[in-house]
């Protein structure tokens, strides 16, 4: 894929699919909802079964899914590892600090605001590579007496050929297994992306 004036080789990890050949305006719409309009959507990718569905008419689950962007304001230049720790450095402040390691996740959202993203834990932090783990509890439907309802957001900054990518990974969080699964994702999606791009 074109960045700018270099070449990002860019794919979604084993098990998920880009979208972007669909045409769909929904998919799409979702796309831009969960990124700013300063940034240019590189990929956004659904489970294979999630595509599945989508292309023969039934409701996708949406239970998890991944989006790849990048800063239009520095498409087009070479970022150099000042500009990098300058991107990374203001949206990890706007995050504040992180949750206690020793409390569970689940216990910590609930005694935050819902709908707030919070930072779980920092998984990842070398000079081109940021990685944190975020968790929500999302805002009641209306019963009172409905199970909390939690989604689990990775954030990777990855400085690739001069290029700052911004990696999302989103998962609903029902089970201590949702928080290994988007861990490992995460992990390997990075080292995918990074294998791609040292050839």
């Amino acid at each position: 894929m074109q960045v700018g004036e270099a070449r990002i080789g860019i794919d979604a990890p084993p098990g998920f699919a880009d979208t972007g050949f669909t045409g769909s305006p929904r998919l799409q719409e979702l796309a831009e909802s969960l990124t700013s309009a300063s940034n240019r959507i590189l990929l956004f990718a659904i489970s294979d079964l999630d595509l599945r569905k989508f292309m023969v008419g039934d409701p996708p689950e949406l239970r998890r899914y991944m989006i790849a962007v990048t800063p239009k304001s520095v498409e087009r230049e070479r970022v150099t590892r000042t500009t990098f720790d300058q991107l990374v450095g203001d949206v990890l402040r706007a995050l504040g600090p992180a949750a206690p390691p020793e409390k569970p996740a689940a216990e910590y959202l609930d005694a935050q605001p819902p709908g707030k993203p919070n930072l779980l834990a920092e998984l990842r932090r070398e000079p081109e590579i940021v990685s944190v783990l975020q968790g929500t509890r999302l805002p009641p439907h209306g019963r009172s007496d409905e199970k909390p309802l939690y989604l689990l957001t990775t954030t990777t900054f990855m400085l690739l050929r001069g290029k700052a990518l911004n990696l999302s990974v989103y998962s609903a969080y029902e089970s201590p297994a949702d928080l290994e699964w988007i861990r490992s994702i995460t992990a390997r999606w990075i080292g995918e992306l990074q294998r791609l791009n040292n050839r």
